[in-house]
């Protein structure tokens, strides 16, 4: 089935470039366009995408109230967040209010067909280089007030579970964790799924920054 695609931004050159390439890659549909976050979120009520890319820096309601309320909706979509990488508080707040990931708006067009399926599938976050890095800054200017809370909540995850979770803060797609685990893919999502739902997390990036603020990759 084709994957519908709602595109949030501000700029009508970048709604109409993303719009062009994920037609021309095939099995997407965009659905529909927004030129800021309060049109996005009604977009996003009404069409029931599967995916949105949000600008984060809109007129009217910004990219990060705009994410906290498609994923608020009765069926939310996956919220992938464009940016330019600029590392501050703003896109900071972007991850701890759930988004999947991050889209570099320069990302190369073969690359932006890929990502979008990864996102949509719940399989891996947007360019992962990227958000790796985010992650990595996002916890260390938090790293002491929510490390208590971080190994409190890994503290009842059995050995497995705790396996899965560092392996997801690393940033490794199915096919790595079933290698890594010695499981099939289809397993390995039923893992991430149980995961998640044990620690009443979003997604995979909300589980990577688990990972990091517990320490579990410093080992």
């Amino acid at each position: 089935m084709s994957i519908r695609v709602l595109i949030v931004d501000d700029e009508e050159l970048v709604r109409f470039g993303l719009r062009t390439v994920l037609e021309a890659a095939g099995g997407f549909t965009v659905v529909g366009e927004a030129g800021n976050g309060a049109d996005g979120v009604t977009a996003a009520r009404e069409l029931r995408p599967d995916v949105v890319l949000t600008d984060i820096r809109m007129p009217v309601m910004d990219g990060l109230e705009a994410t906290r309320r498609m994923l608020a909706l009765p069926e939310p979509p996956q919220v992938a967040v464009l940016t330019t990488f600029h590392v501050d508080e703003y896109v900071h707040a972007a991850l701890a209010a759930g988004a999947a990931g991050f889209l570099l708006k320069d990302t190369p067009p073969r690359e932006i067909a890929a990502a979008v399926r990864s996102v949509a599938d719940g399989t891996a976050t947007l360019s992962p280089k990227v958000t790796a890095a985010l992650i990595d800054a996002y916890v260390d200017r938090r790293a002491a007030p929510r490390r208590a809370e971080a190994l409190r909540r890994v503290a009842s995850l059995s050995e497995r579970e705790r396996e899965v979770l560092t392996l997801l803060g690393s940033g490794g797609s199915n096919a790595e964790l079933g290698k890594r685990l010695f499981v099939s893919e289809a397993t390995v999502k039923t893992y991430v799924s149980r995961l998640l739902t044990k620690l009443d997390l979003a997604n995979r990036t909300q589980a990577a920054i688990l990972a990091h603020e517990a320490g579990l990759l410093e080992g």
